[in-house]
Order: C-alpha cells, then sequence, then structure tokens
C-alpha cells in the first residue's frame, strides 16, 4: 500500500501570505511536492507557473471561475440561464490549465439562484448540468484534461439532491452514470460528505473507485485534520491506503494559526508512512 500523496490548497493555507506565487513558493518549502489552487484568476498564469517551478511544485487542480461572487455565486455549471458565463468560464480555466500544467478542473456547479423555491429549480438544474457537463467533457478530452462533479449535496453548492436515498448511488454518482464519460470523476470533499452524509467508511469504500480527488478538513471548525473534532483521519488515511487510492488528497482547511506549525499533522504522518515514490 502506497502512502498518500497531499496537495496544499493555497487558496487556504498559509493566508498570512500576500499573494498566490508566494503561497505556491511556501508550499514548496514546507514539504509538498504538488499544490491546487481554488480561483488563480487574478494572476498572470505566467506567475503561478514559475513560482511553482521555482520549488519543484506540480498543479494538480483548479476551478473553474465562481461567476458574480456579488451576487452569491460560487459556480456556475448547473445554474439556469447561465451556461454561457459556464461556457466561457470553462474556456479560461482550460487556458490557465495548460499554462500551469494542470491536468484537473474542478467543475463548480453552483447554488440555487437567490430567491428560487429549490423543489421548483430541482429539474431544470439538473437539465442545466448535464448539458455543461457534457459539453465540458467534450472540451477537456481535445486536451487530455480531466474534471469532476461535486459529491452533489454539499450544502455551499447547488444543494438541489438530498444524499440520504434509498439508491446504491449517491446523487452525484447517478448524473456520473447519465453523463457516460469517462474524463468526468467525482471529487470527494470529506469534509462537506460527513456533515451531508456521514456514513463515510460505506462511502468511501463504495464511491471511490468513481472519485479522482479527495480534499480534507476538520468537522465542525475546518480546521487541520489534527484539530479537535469528529473525524478521526488516522483511521480515515488507513482506509484510502487500503482501498488503493492513487489521487491527490487535497489540504483544503482554515490554519488555525501559523500554517508551517499547523502542518505537524503531515510531517508526523511522512515520519510514519513515508513519501510516494515518482511514479506511484
Amino acid at each position: 500500500m502506497a502512502p498518500l500523496r497531499f496537495s496544499a490548497n493555497v487558496s487556504w493555507l498559509f493566508p498570512e501570505l500576500p499573494g498566490l506565487p508566494a503561497r505556491l513558493r511556501a508550499a514548496g518549502s514546507s514539504g509538498f511536492e504538488a499544490a491546487e489552487v481554488g480561483w488563480p484568476y487574478e494572476e498572470p498564469p505566467e506567475a503561478l507557473a514559475r513560482a511553482a517551478r521555482e520549488v519543484g511544485l506540480q498543479l494538480v487542480l483548479i476551478n473553474t471561475p465562481p461567476g458574480d461572487r456579488e451576487k452569491g455565486e460560487m459556480g456556475l455549471g448547473a445554474v439556469p440561464g447561465r451556461q454561457a458565463a459556464f461556457r466561457d468560464g470553462l474556456e479560461q480555466a482550460v487556458l490557465y490549465a495548460k499554462a500551469l500544467g494542470c491536468p484537473r478542473i474542478h467543475l463548480m456547479a453552483g447554488r440555487v439562484p437567490q430567491g428560487a423555491d429549490r423543489a421548483a429549480v430541482r429539474g431544470e438544474m439538473e437539465t442545466v448540468f448535464l448539458e455543461n457537463l457534457r459539453h465540458a467533457a467534450g472540451v477537456l478530452a481535445q486536451g487530455e484534461l480531466y474534471s469532476w462533479i461535486p459529491p452533489g449535496a454539499r450544502r455551499t453548492l447547488w444543494g438541489c439532491w438530498n444524499p440520504s436515498t434509498p439508491a446504491s448511488r449517491t446523487p452525484a454518482a447517478a448524473i456520473l452514470e447519465k453523463v457516460g464519460r469517462p474524463n468526468l470523476q467525482l471529487q470527494m470533499d470529506i469534509f462537506h460528505w460527513q456533515i451531508m452524509d456521514g456514513n463515510l467508511t460505506g462511502n468511501i469504500r463504495e464511491f471511490l473507485p468513481f472519485v479522482g480527488h479527495v480534499q480534507v478538513a476538520q468537522v465542525p471548525g475546518r480546521g487541520e485534520p489534527s484539530s479537535p473534532g469528529e473525524l478521526n483521519f488516522p483511521y480515515l488515511f488507513q482506509l484510502l491506503e487500503d482501498e488503493g487510492y492513487k489521487g491527490f488528497v487535497g489540504c483544503e482547511y482554515q490554519p488555525r494559526g501559523d500554517t508551517v506549525e499547523g502542518l505537524s499533522w503531515l510531517r508526523s504522518y511522512w515520519d510514519k508512512r513515508g513519501r510516494p515514490q515518482a511514479g506511484q
């Protein structure tokens, strides 16, 4: 069983530093070999690529643009009437991904539009999401990029589906099957999955074959995996290893203090398990 590969989410880590290039350099200096960025679009891609190269970092994930955040948008993939904006954002994300050498893009589904009734827009949002995912899969296949749809019931996303269903597939996995494209996978955000559905052991075992990326943070405070909370991360990390997970584990959490000091949990993991060898 190979040790897990961790990536620093520099949109969250090193908040004491003023910009993404500085955060990328800090991630490399802290021992990370990979990083991910939520929204890199306020920085020229060349500046980010240069900072990553300086410290030997591989960029492994970016998100599609969020839309108009002042209006409460947090992704556009499932938002009716915003299909053109989603496709424009996808083009921008592909340009950044290619410039950064980043193989994966997280397709942000978005929230239920403000003032809309969730039950009333559920069907329309699913239709829009399927349409946009099929379009995105075609675009990304041309550049050999892989993307993810979210777990489908994250409270911060579009929230049209209830994760607690009697079906043997989660809603997001059902959407994945409807789209039917091999370059779309699931992103397993353990923080949100615990809040919305729990049953992490069962969900990891059942859905890991569909998962291309994992993100971690403690519940409920969204701090370091070692911070007080509901989740036993040594157990979860061992479970991911036992199940043969080969992707990256993104550190998408809010440091409770100094980021480097807060990485003691990761240094302990590396001391115990070692670091993955190239190609693992």
